[in-house]
């Protein structure tokens, strides 16, 4: 190859292009590090009403990591993500030195349990709330279905002037009912929401007229049910 002036000739331009495409790369890789491309502004928007500004501020001071051209987007979302609240983020570069972060916070429907909150998606979350709320419990993979469930279950009692306090989902997915007098209905593992509006439907006739309100209704018959008073006696209807 040494006596080949042509092959020398092409060997030097390749080590001479991938010099200067090293060079190249150096120089971009220090450029882009520069103070001068430091990120100078977050700006963060959404409807939020309880994430707090030093909640924000606490994030952008020490998880942000990078100028305009390093952050790492998707470490920045995940840092935000961590808020309690907070169930979406959007994080994007705005030339020249802005972040915008956009967030979606939970909107708290029920309580899981004495542990967790469910969103009116039917996604359950950590978060400190203080208002009342209805209590959701059973499998983890049942809330989405009781969240569905309760608006359907609300229109249902609207018309006899009941709401709804807590449901239950057991393991075997039998559900139960706790209305905001007390009064526990128990609907079993099918056709839930036809049990309910049978009891919507006899519940002025009946059960509202009763001088001592039942405690337990069992709406688990086919052309009836059960009712269990306060004080342990059963009556059927």
């Amino acid at each position: 190859m040494w006596d080949r002036p042509e092959a020398l000739n092409t060997l030097a331009n390749l080590g001479f292009g991938l010099s200067t495409a090293c060079v190249f790369y150096l120089v971009l890789l220090v450029t882009v590090q520069l103070p001068v491309f430091a990120v100078h502004q977050v700006q963060v928007s959404g409807p939020v009403a309880r994430v707090t500004g030093a909640q924000v501020a606490n994030v952008v001071h020490k998880e942000l990591r990078g100028n305009f051209f390093t952050i790492n987007l998707d470490a920045s979302r995940a840092a935000f993500e961590k808020l309690p609240w907070v169930r979406k983020v959007q994080v994007r570069r705005e030339w020249p030195d802005r972040l915008l972060v956009t967030l979606e916070e939970h909107a708290a429907l029920a309580r899981w349990g004495d542990e967790a909150l469910v969103n009116t998606h039917g996604e359950i979350f950590v978060a400190a709330a203080d208002e009342t709320l209805p209590v959701f419990t059973g499998p983890a993979d049942a809330a989405a279905e009781i969240t569905t469930s309760y608006a359907a279950f609300r229109q249902t009692l609207m018309g006899i002037g009941r709401d709804i306090d807590a449901i239950h989902v057991s393991d075997r997915r039998a559900w139960t009912v706790v209305l905001d007098d007390g009064m526990r209905l128990e609907l079993g593992r099918e056709h839930m929401g036809d049990r309910l509006a049978k009891f919507a439907r006899v519940y002025g006739m009946t059960l509202a007229q009763m001088t001592r309100p039942p405690r337990i209704v069992d709406l688990r018959y086919p052309n009836g049910f059960a009712v269990r008073l306060g004080g342990g006696a059963r009556d059927g209807v």
